[in-house]
């Protein structure tokens, strides 16, 4: 976890699987979701406010540099994980950040074992990666027009071949 160890609340699997067993020890409903976050736009902080109001707990789990990239392909990320973390703990609802290296969150989940999975878009509760390591699943539509596909294209029409 290069450059992260000096942000309080960024956990290592290690350290959040602990934290987790903690919290539901103590009968903290622990609720996760994940995601790339590239670019924080309303779509997020409407799922992470969703997320929050279903349990005591909200951890964001986030792709690392390297797994983004291979995701979404050589020219992402746009904002790096290091500040990706800073970012989406500066938002109420979160209360912890954990950065994994694969592109599916299904080795983490596997480790944690959170009480509740939140996943943004339409997917079908069959294609939810990890749904077989929690007690429940959540599905919140995407908000219409909010990406940060729709964010970057709109920046490249916008700009292409200008300085701003």
């Amino acid at each position: 976890m290069k450059n992260l160890k000096d942000i309080k609340r960024v956990l290592t699997i290690k350290e959040m699987k602990q934290e987790v067993l903690n919290l539901q020890k103590e009968g903290k409903k622990v609720v996760f979701t994940n995601g790339c976050f590239d670019l924080l736009h309303l779509g997020h902080i409407s799922l992470f406010n969703k997320a929050k109001s279903l349990g005591d707990i909200l951890i964001v789990a986030i792709n690392s540099d390297k797994s983004l990239s291979c995701l979404k392909g050589p020219k992402r990320p746009l904002v790096s994980q290091k500040d990706r973390a800073k970012l989406i703990l500066s938002l109420k609802p979160v209360d912890y950040v954990v950065v994994f290296g694969e592109q599916t969150p299904s080795k983490i989940l596997k480790e944690l074992r959170p009480d509740i999975l939140v996943k943004g878009g339409d997917y079908k509760l069959s294609e939810i990666v990890g749904r077989e390591y929690v007690h429940k699943v959540y599905r919140f539509p995407f908000i219409k027009g909010k990406s940060t596909t729709n964010l970057i294209n709109l920046i490249v029409d916008r700009y292409s071949g200008r300085a701003v």
